[in-house]
């Protein structure tokens, strides 16, 4: 099976990058394409299900996505400086240009003086910009124009449209050399991670009422089955066990499930085999119980437990939404609108009609988006209501996220 990469930039640069994604046996690219960098985290947040790493074609959309902690999957970006600059400054010479009164936004100065020294040009009257996280596109334009007329090269495709008709610019587009090293960095990075993720996770979980443990066995990716003496099976893998324990240290669903039960011990084990993650989850449901009656354990390999506290309501759901989203394919915005209709429509259901005016959205797209959470076990028909039209009846869902 393919591993996806998601590759972001501007609309003329991603089919370049990815078309020398695919070249690589095994990889398959997702072409996202943007008018500005400044959308560019919006479209990881809305894609992030559909990939298993994500390839930018520069540091700015990176950068960008990085700081809006919109990265949930290994991310690397298109490195200009090296090779890519370097051909642009013989394109530039072969045009007549003076290569050594330049202008260049987002490259680190010290990564420019390097190239430079390397191709034994003097650098006393460059001019740089380095890439900081105040920086914009606009400041970008404004430092280009402010010195003296010398050529331009920008990284960003928004200060190239700003200064083409003024000034002398050029837009660096990565070469395919700095395309193959980014994307051999990322797949080694990508493909650890999700052997890492795929790693099974098996909880072990006394409670007396089970009234919502499969909606929390839901949020975590898996599912629940009844064990031995009243104790019930939560499979899973380690990758939405770790994202809803916020990387192992509280666990959500014992806050929860405690509200209804005096009683309330888990136990889970992450192992390389189903035999090894229930031995493990043994362990931990064992030290779980002398902790006391409210308790989580995680048992991992070389004699490693971790107690896991308990995560009080509020910020259960705010952990729980970012996996959730990952399981679904919905973005946290979109999921976090779901929950406000949830809670204005009380235990009323609500129909598709509903939905997509909260959303703002055309209704089979709210339809395809609950039909998703249907089938992950987060709404549930109820039944139709006539339109009063000659149109299709309208589905009515609750919501049980």
């Amino acid at each position: 099976m393919a591993i996806v990469i998601g590759v972001v930039g501007p609309h003329d640069l991603v089919d370049q990058v990815a078309a020398t994604c695919e070249e690589q046996p095994g990889v398959s690219a997702l072409r996202l394409d943007y008018d500005h960098e400044s959308q560019a985290p919006a479209i990881v947040e809305a894609h992030t299900a559909a990939v298993e790493g994500w390839l930018f074609t520069g540091i700015v959309p990176y950068m960008l996505s990085r700081d809006a902690e919109a990265l949930t999957r290994p991310a690397a970006f298109v490195d200009y400086t090296g090779a890519t600059l370097l051909s642009a400054l013989v394109r530039l010479q072969h045009q007549g240009v003076d290569v050594t009164r330049l202008s260049i936004d987002t490259l680190p100065a010290a990564d420019v003086v390097a190239t430079f020294a390397e191709a034994g040009l003097p650098t006393g009257e460059l001019r740089t910009l380095p890439y900081r996280p105040e920086m914009t596109s606009e400041k970008a334009v404004a430092f280009h124009r402010r010195g003296p007329a010398h050529p331009v090269i920008t990284c960003l495709s928004s200060v190239h449209e700003a200064l083409r008709d003024d000034m002398r610019v050029l837009r660096l587009a990565p070469s395919t050399h700095s395309v193959r090293v980014a994307l051999r960095q990322l797949l080694l990075t990508a493909q650890g991670q999700a052997q890492e993720d795929a790693q099974i996770a098996l909880g072990l979980v006394e409670v007396a009422n089970d009234e919502g443990l499969l909606r929390e066995a839901t949020a975590l990716g898996g599912t629940v089955a009844a064990f031995r003496g009243g104790t019930h099976l939560l499979v899973t893998t380690r990758g939405p066990l770790h994202d809803a324990t916020g990387g192992f240290t509280g666990l959500p669903l014992l806050a929860r499930l405690a509200v209804q039960n005096n009683v309330v011990r888990v136990g889970f084990g992450l192992g390389r085999s189903a035999a090894e993650a229930e031995s493990l989850a043994r362990r931990a449901l064992a030290r779980a119980r002398r902790i006391g009656d409210v308790a989580a354990v995680l048992s991992l390999r070389a004699d490693t437990d971790i107690v896991l506290e308990s995560v009080p309501t509020g910020q259960a759901g705010e952990q729980n939404l970012s996996v959730i989203a990952r399981r679904v394919g919905l973005s946290v915005p979109t999921l976090e609108k779901l929950l406000e209709a949830r809670r204005a429509a009380g235990d009323e259901p609500l129909t598709t009609r509903e939905i997509a005016d909260r959303l703002a959205v055309q209704q089979r797209t709210a339809r395809r988006m609950l039909h998703r959470l249907e089938l992950a076990g987060l709404a549930e028909r109820t039944g139709n209501l006539t339109s009063g039209s000659s149109g299709r009846p309208l589905t009515l869902y609750r919501l049980t996220l």
